[in-house]
């Protein structure tokens, strides 16, 4: 089985950790300004620091124009721009050279992620976890709009991930999750430019042994635009990924481990607060 650090969760005091929303966005010009809406208000009420890190991905619409046109009413909006080429990995990337919170969650820009389930994924890490991931597949999850096909072949993908890295985890090709700074830092660089980026970045924390809060989510497939994922492309980009890190976890697992450890360490550190020449806390 797949095993999690043995080292105790350290709870963080509510509400202190800056959470940023990184929100890839290729021509979402119909969706994003509701989804910025619906998470702005929500993590406002509960009184959480947060940013929403838009990056426009090359789009051809007015996704940019939406977006600079709230600022006004939402300071909290950081627009930057991915150049060519585009892609949702990509974009992803992107969205992490710029987030400065300590915590980060990727949402997508089509209004399948829940607001709610947002805040759940702060909560969980402010428990202590490293990682929060959202599963679509687990009792008490609500999908909606899922085409069949796709479903079938999600369900099947992340049965083979679970039985390749002997996880109890059943949903590591949803984009959307949780992570602290630390779990960013130690699996960068990353490097899918497209929608394996999903499993790069959830494999990535699971084989560091990251403390890792599974819980259900509310997921609904798009309304409005069309799809982004295209199964038959995606395909063998989701094997090359899907491969590099099962070798990663079987022939470089103590050097990662290594890596992982030194990262957590030093945020701890650069958390604690400075003291003072006479022996206290400032």
């Amino acid at each position: 089985m797949a095993v999690q650090s043995s080292r105790p969760r350290v709870p963080v005091p509510r509400n202190t950790l800056l959470y940023s929303i990184v929100i890839p966005a290729y021509n979402e010009s119909e969706n994003v300004g509701t989804v910025i809406e619906h998470f702005a208000t929500l993590l406002r009420s509960e009184q959480i620091p947060f940013e929403l890190v838009i990056v426009n991905d090359n789009s051809t619409d007015d996704t940019a124009a939406v977006v600079e046109a709230m600022k006004a009413d939402y300071p909290e909006i950081r627009l930057v721009h991915n150049g060519p080429p585009g892609g949702l990995g990509r974009a992803i990337r992107c969205g992490l050279q710029h987030y400065t919170g300590e915590a980060v969650a990727i949402i997508m820009a089509d209004l399948s992620d829940s607001p709610d389930d947002a805040v759940l994924c702060y909560r969980k890490l402010e428990e202590g976890y490293d990682c929060a991931f959202g599963s679509r597949f687990m009792q008490g999850s609500k999908v909606m709009h899922y085409p069949l096909l796709k479903l079938l072949i999600q369900r099947a993908v992340n049965n083979l991930i679970r039985v390749m890295f002997m996880t109890r985890h059943n949903d590591m090709t949803n984009a959307f999750k949780a992570y602290r700074r630390h779990v960013i830092d130690a699996i960068m660089p990353l490097h899918a430019a497209h929608f394996n980026i999903t499993i790069e970045m959830s494999l990535s924390a699971l084989i560091r042994r990251f403390r890792i809060a599974q819980f259900p989510i509310s997921w609904s497939g798009r309304m409005w635009g069309s799809s982004k994922l295209k199964l038959r492309a995606m395909g063998r980009r989701y094997l090359a990924t899907l491969l590099k890190i099962w070798f990663e976890r079987l022939l470089i697992l103590d050097d990662l481990l290594q890596d992982s450890e030194a990262n957590e360490s030093e945020e701890a550190n650069s958390a604690e607060p400075p003291i003072n020449k006479a022996g206290t806390e400032e």
